[in-house]
Formats: C-alpha cells, sequence, structure tokens
C-alpha cells in the first residue's frame, strides 16, 4: 500500500520535491519527528512514528520535534489544495482509539424542512478548513499543542430511513464517547444532535446545553412525524438527556405559528435569549451568566449556523433575518471557556446556496474555536 501512495505520490510531485522526500524519508530512521499529516494514523501507531513528505530541507514538520501531538500542516510548505480533504489536514484516523478530540462528519439532510444541502456541509466545511491555523492568536490557544486530534471521517447514514440514521449515529457516537474522545461534529441538519446527545447522555448522565439558534428546535411533530430538524431537543427532554435547569438556548428569532414559541422551552426551565436581546450588544457580560448556570458538570455545545444573519452565513437551509453576527458566535464560544464541555456540533450549513464558500469558512472557524475551548486546551 505504502509504495502505491508513493508512486501515486510521485506523479504529483516535481523533481525536486521528490528528491525532497526521499532525504526526508532517509532521515526519519535517525530521527524524532512529530506525527506525519500526510499518512493516516491508525489507533495502534506510536506518535512521532513517521515524517512528513512534503516539507523542504532546512524546515522540520510543523511542530516542535519529539511532539506527541497530530499538528496541522503549515502553508508555508505545503500548498493548501494538496492532500486529501480532511479538517484542517489533520491525519485521518479509523477510529476515536487514543484521540482527545476527534472531528466528525455526519452527512444528513432527510430530517430538514425547508432547502436540503446540509449533507454536504462536512466536505465543505472541510475543504475550507484550510485556511485555519495551528494557534488561536487572540485567545492564545494552543490546541495542537495540548490535545491529540484527528479527522475520523463521516457516519455511514441511511438517507432512505431518518430512524435509522439516528440509530447509525448513536451507535457510532456511543464507541466515540466510550474511548473517552471528545466529538467535535461536522453537521448534517440539526437532527443529528438527538442520537449524538442519546450516546454522549448514556456516558455523562443528562447534560447542560449552549444551543445557537434561530429556532428552538422543540417541536413535537411535523407532517405526523416526531424526529426531524425541528424536534431534537424535545426529543432530548422526553429522555431525561439533558439537564433543562442547565440549558440556554441565544439567537432565537423569525416568525411562528404560536403566539408564545418559546413558552415549552420555558415550561422546561430553559433560558432563551431572543436575538433582539443580542442586538448592539457584545454577549460577552450574558455568557459570564451562561457560566455560573453550568457549573462543573457536563455541557454540550450545539450551534446551528443559521443562528448567524443570513448575511454572514446564508449557506443554510432555514434562514431567518436579524441574527447574531460572528464577532457575537465568537463570544458566545469563546465564553464557554472553563466549562467541562463533553461535545460540540455545528450544524446546517447547505453550500449551494453561498457560492463563496464564506458559510462553511465560518463553519470550519467556529469548530476550530470549539476544540480551542475544550478542558486541557494550553495557552502559549
Amino acid at each position: 500500500m505504502r509504495r502505491l501512495l508513493w508512486a501515486g505520490c510521485s506523479q504529483l510531485l516535481s523533481w525536486e520535491a521528490r528528491l525532497c522526500a526521499r532525504k526526508l524519508s532517509a532521515a526519519a530512521a535517525a530521527a524524532t519527528p512529530c506525527r506525519n499529516p500526510w499518512s493516516p494514523a491508525t489507533s495502534g501507531s506510536s506518535p512521532g512514528a513517521s515524517m512528513g513528505l512534503l516539507w523542504p530541507p532546512g524546515h522540520g514538520a510543523p511542530c516542535r520535534w519529539g511532539s506527541q501531538f497530530n499538528v496541522p500542516p503549515s502553508a508555508q510548505f505545503v500548498a493548501r489544495p494538496v492532500g486529501v480533504c480532511s479538517m484542517m489536514k489533520l491525519p485521518m484516523q479509523a477510529s476515536a482509539e487514543g484521540l482527545d478530540a476527534a472531528f466528525v462528519g455526519v452527512p444528513l439532510d432527510t430530517g430538514t424542512s425547508n432547502r436540503p444541502g446540509a449533507r454536504f456541509g462536512p466536505r465543505q466545511i472541510r475543504a475550507e478548513s484550510v485556511m485555519v491555523r495551528r494557534y488561536n492568536a487572540s485567545t492564545r490557544a494552543a490546541p495542537f499543542d495540548s490535545l491529540q486530534v484527528a479527522d475520523i471521517g463521516d457516519v455511514n447514514v441511511n438517507f432512505y430511513n431518518l430512524p435509522d440514521s439516528c440509530r447509525l449515529i448513536r451507535e457510532s457516537y456511543q464507541k466515540i464517547v466510550a474511548s473517552g474522545c471528545v466529538p467535535l461534529t461536522l453537521g448534517g441538519d440539526h437532527t443529528i444532535t438527538y442520537p449524538i446527545l442519546q450516546a454522549v447522555a448514556e456516558k455523562h448522565g443528562p447534560v447542560g446545553l449552549v444551543h445557537v439558534d434561530a429556532h428552538t428546535d422543540t417541536g413535537d411533530r411535523a407532517l405526523g412525524e416526531k424526529i426531524y430538524h425541528g424536534t431534537p431537543f424535545r426529543r432530548c427532554v422526553e429522555e431525561g438527556l439533558l439537564d433543562c435547569s442547565r440549558v440556554v438556548q441565544i439567537g432565537i428569532r423569525g416568525s411562528s405559528y404560536d403566539p408564545d414559541p418559546c413558552k415549552y422551552c420555558r415550561d422546561q426551565g430553559f433560558r432563551v435569549v431572543p436575538a433582539e436581546e443580542c442586538w448592539r450588544k457584545s454577549l460577552v457580560p450574558l455568557m459570564g451568566e451562561v457560566r455560573t448556570q453550568m457549573g462543573d458538570k457536563p455541557v454540550y455545545i450545539s450551534f446551528d449556523i443559521d443562528g448567524l444573519d443570513p448575511a454572514y452565513a446564508p449557506g443554510t437551509g432555514t434562514p431567518e433575518i436579524a441574527g447574531l453576527t460572528p464577532v457575537q458566535a465568537l463570544e458566545i464560544i469563546r465564553g464557554c471557556k472553563g466549562l467541562n464541555i463533553v461535545g460540540c456540533d455545528l450544524v446546517e450549513v447547505a453550500p449551494m446556496y453561498d457560492v463563496s464558500g464564506n458559510t462553511a469558512l465560518l463553519g470550519a472557524n467556529l469548530l476550530f474555536e470549539m476544540l480551542c475551548v475544550l478542558p486541557g486546551v494550553k495557552t502559549r
């Protein structure tokens, strides 16, 4: 297999790059390099077992020598379009074993009520993530100096049977969380959060929830069905997956079928923050209150990209005007620093409605911000 991969890669590289690669490969046995970001990682492979093939002479791989962590390659040495399309060009791994955190795609949009297309969200988010670098210069977070992270691919969903897709998602995430890995999910429509929380709550018990969205997603049923992207959090309440005293929903807005569309949420004990309460202000004070509310118990972050105003994120299935700004999105996620976060998702990116790619780029950056606030991430 390695010979076949080398033969294929050799056709793509210039003569000078191939010569460089051979020299680096020959030096690999005598060096202690960092994890090769270009070869698939396996649960049995040891950190620092191989060397990246594409680094030019005089330049090490994009981390300190001897690092035990996977590190995204630098565009200073490897062109962004080169290589397999993984999240931040991290190594691909077959399972979550040995990882502290993992990016996971769930390309499902069978539960969509308006414009379909979120099944292509994970692929486009990964493509746009080439712009995301290894350090968070604003918060000083250094996730790749702190945690072992990889992309573990996509859940193989069933487009033709939504309940069966939920089963497949739940079973996949049961394995992920059982390994001790924190999943960061690339959606997919918001239906996927329901089976993910089934798996997360199975390990951690009822969790707190920081939910950013234009919609509460607490409907009971539509067209006679109880599972679609407008019902996940009602199903979670019914199954005891949420600690309702520690649920906050931010950015809720839009017209409704009822005079008080948030009544169910408030009746359960959720804190609902309508978009109007967020207009023209910083959300840093709000997040101080949210941290107090969440305490030190497990918390899950679910971020629907339609929580943002469609001026910033038009590539989604159910856009609502007058939403949050990207700055406020950063304030919300960065405000979760210090919480006991056990999982995150970014859902409802439907790329075909935004030819610029900016919605997916926003999604990739927000997922990186979520990675940066996970427990155990150091600052530099």
